[in-house]
């Protein structure tokens, strides 16, 4: 009797030690699954393209598969409007400018009709046959020099958007003298952008962030619901640090600025890449940075050129014409200037930079 009972305690407590294991386990494996559940609430990819680091990030309908579709989208896309790759469709009519026109696809032929009419815009601030200018300056490459004013006048007569020949029957573009070159740079990455939100958009993704090395789409919401707080940035100091914040849902924010790209000459003048069309030099004005903030990175992307280009005074009143753009001017006394359409949306973070209206 007394052997049964010692029996049952044993096999009593071994019951209990069993259960607390059990019960172990099952907690170790359900912290194990939230730490997985945690680490895919997003799934994003990074790589070098279009001459910048692109990060495109999901929020839903996460897939390796559609963030692979979207880089082989910017790839191709790097392929049709790059200037610095040869065998590319853009390179094709540079090379034939002055002897024949080259057919182009539906979606190249549209995007430089809509640079030309950028251009007429601006009255030629933002011109994209300004390429043979950049390749002179070649600015953020190993062979960035500071060209002869000699040089820079012999191109200059190679720069006049006027000089494009459309033929929309046939989807051909003719620049009309040798030596001209289109230069879509200065709104090839916000078409890009525009292009891969469409993209994700078709797959059924409803939030997403894409960052073209600055150039930013929002698209849809934050899972909480809310707006996206964008940081603006400090044209003072490299790429990430911010000045102040903004929310959006659904738009895309551009920033120009000093910051991005230039060279240093042997006397420490430095000559930033925001070339400009009529004199060939970096644009001299006011302006540090400048952000468009707009439904469409493409739009975006040729404004801020634009804005830069106009200095603030000139560049606000230019903005405040276009419906559904909004422009943040930083100037290089550090003031901050807005346009009323997002006057209660911007929140300045960085007490360095003055807000004047």
């Amino acid at each position: 009797m007394r052997l049964y009972h010692k029996h049952l305690s044993f096999l009593i407590i071994l019951s209990i030690i069993l259960a607390l294991i059990f019960i172990i386990f099952i907690f170790l494996t359900s912290a194990s699954h939230s730490t997985i559940q945690s680490s895919t609430k997003t799934l994003s990819k990074e790589n070098f393209v279009l001459g910048t680091i692109v990060t495109i990030t999901l929020y839903d309908h996460q897939s390796e598969e559609l963030l692979d579709s979207a880089f082989n989208k910017l790839t191709e896309l790097e392929n049709i409007l790059s200037i610095n790759k040869t065998n590319t469709l853009i390179d094709s009519i540079n090379s034939n400018a002055g002897i024949s026109p080259v057919v182009v696809d539906e979606s190249t032929y549209h995007l430089i009709e809509k640079g030309i009419y950028y251009s007429k815009l601006t009255s030629g601030a933002f011109d994209l046959t300004i390429g043979p200018i950049v390749k002179l300056w070649d600015i953020s490459f190993p062979s960035a020099r500071i060209p002869s004013n000699s040089e820079i006048q012999e191109k200059l007569s190679l720069v006049d958007y006027r000089l494009i020949t459309l033929d929309e029957a046939n989807h051909s573009v003719y620049l009309n003298k040798r030596g001209m070159c289109l230069d879509l740079g200065g709104i090839g990455k916000g078409y890009a952008a525009d292009e891969v939100a469409q993209l994700l958009k078709n797959a059924g993704v409803q939030r997403a962030l894409i960052n073209l090395g600055g150039n930013i789409y929002a698209l849809g919401d934050k899972p909480s619901r809310e707006p996206w707080t964008i940081g603006i940035q400090n044209p003072f100091s490299s790429r990430g640090n911010t000045i102040g914040t903004i929310h959006i849902t659904n738009q895309s924010v551009v920033t120009s600025g000093i910051y991005e790209r230039y060279i240093t000459d042997k006397d420490g003048t430095t000559y930033h890449h925001i070339l400009n069309p009529d004199t060939g030099y970096p644009f001299t004005n006011d302006i540090a940075g400048v952000t468009i903030v707009s439904d469409f990175s493409t739009d975006g992307d040729a404004l801020s050129t634009a804005a830069f280009a106009l200095g603030v005074e000139n560049g606000l009143s230019f903005i405040e014409k276009l419906n559904g753009i909004d422009a943040i001017f930083i100037t290089t006394d550090k003031k901050i200037y807005v346009t009323s359409g997002i006057k209660g949306n911007f929140r300045l973070q960085d007490h360095d930079f003055k807000l004047y209206n």
